[in-house]
Order: structure tokens, then C-alpha cells, then sequence
């Protein structure tokens, strides 16, 4: 079983080059490299899922983080602006990290003990929810169409959880944690990232997580043999790697194309869930998931015509939940000096 697991899941190649000296409209590539990215980082999810029948998400998110250290490193040496490492909105850039690290611990316990495609359903609420979180820190004016589209969503999420008709769980509870710190996150981003060093954007996540998993994994450590190690490396390997692969797909293609290939995880949590965990998608998630993609559909689209928001609030470049294991696709746009023309960063 475990072969045919490592044997499916081995994908962590170098596609940043896909697309190279093809005929292909560069909208084309950048959504054949947003799905690639978005297969692997569903790989990237198998793998938590599996190491967490072991052991506690935060020794994972702890080991991801320490892994992930040399590429950061790496990328953070990049960034020759002259400065410090002091946040110039030291509130807003406290509260981005609180919540990538909330979202770190509790994406990765939802992982761990609900079924894939229900972890991903109500993970997708987080657009919704930055819509109406854009209102009272963006100032953003959210018309009626896109409250309904929220609306909608919403109860979308109302379906998958049946509350009344199914136990919710802790770990119902946690993916929406990280929906929710997600997309906090996210929205501190749009507030202050244009002000602030993409190096501290990247930088101050990763630590909070490294320092305070650190702390709390005295209380939850368990020994890890070698090969365990390796598949937490395997992990922070595929979260780079999907992350570059996102990067480039920004780079070749429009943000408002490149965004909506991030529902294209529900499909691998479908087929993942089913041939290693044997878990079976009941058809009331799959409307209560159609129904939140729809409307996550919709306002990416809205956002997408001129005029439809004064401030782009993240919805028509937002790749992949915050984490704060791994560098976020913006601040690395903006760090490797290779952002698009013109086009807003992605998230």
C-alpha cells in the first residue's frame, strides 16, 4: 500500500520550464502550470494526511518549516534592497502572522482527520470570506451581486457541514480556522504589502511558526525514524516546488485565469481520498462543494471586469491558503524583481 502511495506521489520535478518552446498562448501555459502546481500541492496535503496518523500537526508544521529554512534562505539572500527586518506596520504584519500560523496548525489537523475533498470544500470558503473582510480593512464597497455570490457560498458551507444531521468535529472546526485565518491573511497582505519588504513578508510567518511549534513540541514529540524525516522533507520539497511552479504561472499567464485553477484540488482530493484512504465523497458535499466554487467563481470573475472593485481585494490572484510553511507567491514575485506588468500579486 505504502509503494503504491510513494510510487503515485513522486511528483517533484522542475516545472518551471513546462511550456518552454511551445506554441501555446501564454494564458494556456500559465493554466497548464496553476494546475500542475495544484496537483502537487494536493500531493503535498496526502502526504500531511499521512504522516498525521502518526504524528501531532504541529511537529509536522515544525519540521516543514525547519526543511524549508535552506530555500528560504536562498530566496531571502536575493533581496538586495537596503533596510532592516523591522516590519514598518508592526500590528498588521502581528496579526498576518498569528494567522498563518493559526491557519498552519488547524489546515493541517483538518487534513489529518476529515476526509480530503471536505477539508478542501470548506477551505474554498476562504474567498467568500475575504470579501467581506475587505470591507472594514480595505475599505472595499461590495455591491449586491457579489453579497448574494457570498451568500450563496455560505450556505454552500452550511451543506458540507449538515449541521443537525452530522457530528461536527474538532476537525470541522479546524478547517475552518483556516479558512478564516486564511483569509486574514491574505487581506492584511492587500493592506500592507506594497509598504513592506517582500523579505519581512516572508520572513516573520515562518519564524512564528518555527519558534512557537518549536515550543509546543516539547509537549507532543515523538521520535521520527529516518524515513518518516524524509517524507517531511519530501513535504516542504513539493510546497516549494508547487510555489515556484504558481509563480511562473503568474509570470506566463492573466491573474484572473491563473486564480480559479485552484478548485481544480477538490478533483485530486477525490481521486487521492478514494485510492489511498478509501474515503468516499457523499453527494451532499459535492453540491455543498459546487455551490462554494460557484460562487468563489463568480466574484473572481467580477473582480476580473474593470471597475467591479476599487481594490482588488485578492480574489482574482488568490493561490493557495496561508500557511506561513513556505514562501507566499507575491512576495516572491516581487522579491525575484520578475512581477508582471501591470498585473496584481498574487496571494
Amino acid at each position: 500500500m505504502h509503494n503504491r502511495r510513494f510510487f503515485a506521489l513522486g511528483v517533484s520535478a522542475n516545472i518551471s520550464e513546462i511550456g518552454n518552446g511551445c506554441d501555446m498562448s501564454s494564458n494556456a501555459k500559465g493554466a497548464i502550470l496553476a494546475l500542475i502546481a495544484f496537483a502537487v500541492f494536493a500531493t503535498h496535503d496526502v502526504f500531511i494526511k499521512i504522516l498525521g496518523e502518526t504524528y501531532s500537526p504541529i511537529q509536522i508544521v515544525f519540521f516543514s518549516v525547519l526543511f524549508s529554512f535552506p530555500l528560504a534562505t536562498f530566496f531571502l539572500m536575493r533581496d538586495s534592497k537596503p533596510g532592516n527586518l523591522l516590519p514598518r506596520h508592526p500590528w498588521w504584519m502581528a496579526l498576518r502572522t498569528v494567522a498563518s500560523v493559526a491557519t498552519a496548525v488547524s489546515a493541517f489537523y483538518a487534513f489529518t482527520v476529515l476526509p480530503l475533498a471536505q477539508t478542501y470544500a470548506i477551505l474554498f470558503a476562504a474567498p467568500l470570506l475575504i470579501t467581506v473582510l475587505a470591507i472594514p480593512v480595505l475599505g472595499e464597497r461590495v455591491r449586491l451581486r457579489r453579497w448574494l455570490a457570498v451568500i450563496v457560498g455560505l450556505s454552500g458551507v452550511i451543506v458540507v457541514l449538515r449541521p443537525g444531521t452530522t457530528d461536527l468535529t474538532l476537525g470541522h472546526a479546524a478547517a475552518l480556522t483556516a479558512a478564516i485565518g486564511s483569509s486574514l491573511a491574505s487581506i492584511v497582505v492587500r493592506r500592507i504589502g506594497s509598504e513592506e519588504r517582500p523579505v519581512v513578508m516572508l520572513l516573520y510567518p515562518m519564524m512564528a511558526n518555527f519558534v512557537l511549534m518549536g515550543v509546543a513540541l516539547a509537549f507532543v514529540y515523538k521520535p521520527m525514524p529516518i524515513e518518516h524525516l524524509g517524507l517531511v522533507a519530501l513535504v516542504a520539497a513539493l510546497a516549494w516546488t508547487a510555489g515556484r511552479s504558481i509563480v511562473a504561472a503568474y509570470q506566463a499567464g492573466e491573474a484572473a485565469i491563473i486564480a480559479p485553477m485552484q478548485y481544480s484540488q477538490i478533483i485530486w482530493a477525490t481521486i487521492f481520498g478514494a485510492w489511498f484512504f478509501d474515503e468516499v465523497i457523499d453527494t451532499t458535499t459535492i453540491l455543498g462543494a459546487g455551490i462554494i466554487i460557484a460562487s468563489g467563481l463568480y466574484i473572481v470573475l467580477r473582480e476580473s471586469n474593470s471597475g467591479a472593485s476599487a481594490t482588488t481585494p485578492v480574489l482574482r490572484t488568490r493561490s493557495r491558503h496561508e500557511t506561513g510553511t513556505y514562501l507566499r507567491a507575491g512576495p516572491l514575485l516581487r522579491l525575484m524583481g520578475r512581477h508582471p506588468e501591470g498585473q496584481t500579486e498574487p496571494k
